[in-house]
């Protein structure tokens, strides 16, 4: 499968299951909590400083280089962190489902092949034959 058609179905698929909504809320989810927590922590200085600190928090990677001391702020950390572990699995279980299915269409085609190949028997070639005799064995091998 090309890149550009694997790419367009993955994205095909985010979409399907509205997890490119998700991820979109998310991300602005993600720049807007990051305003309080500048404004509010007196220990970030800066947006910047913000945005690493919502990146780590949403990560679960915690440095600890900055941390939330206030109550709102934790509120918010917390808050940010069981969202990004959503997301996060959300992701994870579109591209897994992505991948069976292309995994089951392939196996699919194959089948369709092989049958093809059953029912045009009697006009097979002897190379085709011990071809397809192969397949079985390799099959069989693979089944057991």
């Amino acid at each position: 499968m090309k890149r550009k058609q694997t790419r367009r179905m993955l994205k095909k698929a985010f979409q399907t299951a509205g997890a490119d909504k998700i991820i979109g809320t998310y991300l602005i989810s993600f720049f807007v909590l990051a305003i309080p927590i500048w404004l509010i922590e007196p220990g970030i200085n800066s947006y910047a400083d913000s945005l690493w600190f919502c990146f780590a928090s949403a990560t679960s990677i915690g440095y600890g280089d900055i941390t939330a001391g206030t109550l709102i702020g934790r509120i918010i950390t917390v808050f940010l962190s069981l969202y990004s572990i959503a997301v996060i699995a959300i992701v994870t279980a579109v591209i897994t489902s992505f991948f069976t299915d292309i995994a089951r269409l392939r196996a699919s085609d194959s089948a369709r092949e092989f049958i093809d190949e059953l029912e045009h028997l009697p006009e097979l070639s002897k190379e085709e034959l011990a071809e397809l005799s192969q397949r079985v064995k390799d099959f069989q091998k693979k089944s057991r």
